[in-house]
C-alpha cells in the first residue's frame, strides 16, 4: 500500500504529536500521504483534503482519535471498501482498538499487504412523512428514536416485513447493528452480539410494560417504526452524532445497507479480550 490517509483529532491529548512522528515514519517508506484538512491545519500545514474527498484517493485510511472520530468517518464512505485502522488515543476502543504502541507493527503488515480485519455491516435508515422519502442515512453503531427532555413516554408502532410487531410505549427505540450493541443498546439492557453477525437488535429504552424485551433479527428483516405519539419532541439520532427531529406519523424504515466497512483488528488481542478489558469482567 503506497496511499494513505490520515485523520486525527487534534483534541485528543497527543495526537498532533502522535500525528507528526507518524509521518515521518511513513514518508521514510516512500509512501504518500493523503491529510484530511483538519489534521493538516493542526499540523501548520496547508496540504489537507477534505474528509469526504480522502476514500476515494487511497488505499488505507488511518484514524487517530476515538470511536467518535471513526463513526464520523463510516458516513462519508458509501460503497467503497477502503479497509480503517483506527488508533486510540485514550482508553481502548470498541472500534479503534489500536493501540499507539502497537501501530507500527500494524502499519508494517499493511504495508506488505497482511492485514488482519473485520468485514461490519451498516444499517440503512429512511424517514418518511406523508408518504415521501425525506431523509437517508447508513449508520455503523444505531439509530435511536428518542423522546426530548421534557416529552411524555411516546408510542412506536413497529412492524417486521410488513408484520405488526407491538406499539412500544417507552422513553425511546434503539435499532443496532451488533457492532453497536455494546454502545447504547448495552446500556439499555440489550444483548452483546459478536460484531461480526450479521442481525439487527431492537432495543427499548425504559418500556412502559416490562414484559417488552430486546429483540434480535435475521439479516434481511426489514424494520419500520411510526411515530403515534402527537405533539412532543422526539428526535432519531444516527451513530449518537446526528440528530433529525420527527414528527406525529412519520416512519422511521432500517434494514441492512447493502455496502459494509472494513475494520483492520490488531494481531495481540481478539475481541474477547476488548470486552474483558473495556466492561472490566473478573474484576472485584
Amino acid at each position: 500500500m503506497k496511499k494513505i490517509g490520515i485523520i486525527t483529532n487534534p483534541n485528543k491529548e497527543g495526537a498532533v504529536e502522535a500525528t507528526r512522528k507518524l509521518i515521518r515514519w511513513l514518508g521514510k517508506r516512500k509512501v504518500k500521504i493523503y491529510l484530511e484538512l483538519e489534521t493538516s491545519t493542526s499540523l501548520g500545514r496547508s496540504d489537507g483534503y477534505p474528509r469526504e474527498k480522502i476514500p476515494s484517493q487511497v488505499e488505507i485510511i488511518l484514524v487517530l482519535g476515538g470511536d467518535g472520530t471513526l463513526l464520523s468517518l463510516v458516513r462519508l464512505m458509501g460503497n467503497r471498501k477502503v479497509p480503517i485502522l483506527g488508533v486510540n488515543l485514550g482508553g481502548l476502543g470498541f472500534l479503534t482498538e489500536i493501540t499507539l504502541k502497537e501501530l507500527y507493527q500494524v502499519l508494517e503488515g499493511a504495508l506488505k499487504g497482511e492485514l488482519a480485519s473485520d468485514w461490519r455491516m451498516l444499517l440503512n435508515v429512511r424517514v418518511h412523512r406523508k408518504g415521501k422519502l425525506i431523509a437517508t442515512y447508513s449508520v455503523l453503531n444505531d439509530a435511536v428514536i428518542n423522546k426530548g427532555a421534557v416529552a411524555r413516554i411516546i408510542d412506536l408502532e413497529t412492524s417486521i416485513d410488513g408484520h405488526y410487531l407491538t406499539t412500544f410505549r417507552a422513553d425511546g427505540l434503539i435499532l443496532s447493528t451488533p457492532t453497536g450493541s455494546t454502545a447504547y443498546s448495552l446500556s439499555a439492557g440489550g444483548p452483546i452480539v459478536y460484531p461480526s453477525l450479521h442481525s439487527l437488535i431492537i432495543t427499548p429504552i425504559c418500556a412502559h410494560t416490562l414484559t417488552n424485551r430486546p429483540l434480535v433479527l435475521p439479516e434481511g428483516m426489514n424494520v419500520r417504526v411510526k411515530l403515534k405519539s402527537k405533539g412532543g419532541d422526539v428526535l432519531l439520532t444516527l451513530d449518537g452524532q446526528v440528530g433529525f427531529a420527527l414528527e406525529d406519523e412519520d416512519v422511521v424504515e432500517i434494514e441492512k445497507a447493502r455496502n459494509r466497512i472494513c475494520l483492520i483488528r490488531t494481531p495481540t488481542r481478539d475481541y474477547f479480550d476488548i470486552l474483558r478489558t473495556k466492561l472490566k469482567w473478573g474484576e472485584r
